[in-house]
């Protein structure tokens, strides 16, 4: 058995969101979610045997992790993989954690593959995706790179195309505040399925968006695709405002950037925004249009950081 290992992933943006559980304890998501890798940001983890202590140690942009979801991750890990070691994991990403942009998608994602290579057992990547999954629903994606569904009620994801599958396509990453939420989106889920009048109009509504989305991203179609992704983030945004206490992640650039992208497309050049939880904007566009959109962003929001990236390929492991 290998000493080290080492995984690197990029998070996974949901075009067409996940947002609600059908099983709690399995982490099953209640909607699909039709999601592309970041290919600029990246978690790199870096796994060994704990040799010192029979418990799980981890530890991301180095702070030692507590809490349910790791101890539930590892716990589960050994018993799939009919092992009983024990764990110690270091993680870093190049882009904030716990701040809208995906990190647990590619956390998770990074751990699974990195502890199944460090017990040498050959395990398929679906399997992979599903132990991902228990860490959280959006883990089981990243694995596979490009373009990636994960169906409603499924335990895995499965890849639909490859990162090349549209060489024009972009990513533009504007961060609005890169402080850690105040709710996590496990916390947020629970509270809106129990309080909100809009929950089940979401769920119920979401596999139109999905229908849509995968047909205009068969064709590369950036307009068709970001009316599907513009209905999917409002109504998953408006099922957290009708929840109590409402629950509201966007900050007021966040609302100017999403009027920013609207005024560019009267304009005539296709931006798209989408948003997870937390304030950051995500603006999808094609390679052509950056430029203009990456100008207009600098004069109106001259202090947001952004980042221009694209579909990117799945986790690598030495």
């Amino acid at each position: 058995m290998s000493k080290t290992v080492k995984c690197r992933v990029s998070p996974s943006l949901a075009l067409i969101k996940y947002w609600g559980k059908l099983d709690l304890e399995r982490n099953i998501p209640a909607t699909s979610s039709l999601a592309i890798n970041l290919k600029d940001l990246i978690t790199e983890t870096v796994v060994e045997f704990n040799e010192e202590s029979e418990k799980d140690i981890m530890i991301l942009d180095g702070e030692i992790q507590e809490g349910f979801r790791y101890n539930k991750f590892f716990n589960n890990l050994r018993s799939a993989l009919k092992i009983n070691k024990f764990f110690k994991a270091v993680s870093t990403n190049n882009f904030p954690s716990s701040a809208g942009l995906a990190s647990s998608s590619s956390g998770f994602a990074a751990l699974a593959a990195a502890c199944t290579k460090l017990c040498d057992i050959d395990t398929p990547i679906q399997k992979i995706s599903e132990l991902a999954l228990i860490g959280s629903a959006s883990a089981a994606r990243p694995l596979f790179g490009g373009f990636v569904l994960l169906p409603a009620g499924s335990s895995h994801a499965q890849q639909l195309y490859p990162a090349d599958h549209w060489p024009e396509l972009r990513i533009i990453i504007v961060e609005i505040d890169n402080k850690k939420k105040k709710i996590s989106s496990t916390n947020a889920m629970a509270q809106v399925k129990k309080s909100s009048a809009f929950y089940a109009s979401w769920v119920d509504s979401s596999e139109r968006q999905l229908l849509q989305g995968l047909k205009a991203l068969k064709h590369c179609d950036l307009e068709k695709l970001g009316i599907a992704m513009q209905k999917s983030y409002m109504r998953m945004f408006a099922s957290m405002l009708a929840a109590y206490p409402p629950i509201l992640y966007w900050l007021p650039d966040s609302i100017g950037v999403i009027h920013l992208c609207r005024k560019l497309r009267d304009d005539g050049i296709s931006a798209w925004e989408t948003m997870d939880a937390g304030p950051q904007v995500k603006i999808l566009c094609l390679k052509s249009d950056t430029d203009l959109i990456l100008n207009a962003l600098k004069t109106e929001y001259p202090k947001l950081k952004t980042t221009l990236t694209s579909p990117g390929p799945g986790a690598t492991v030495e």
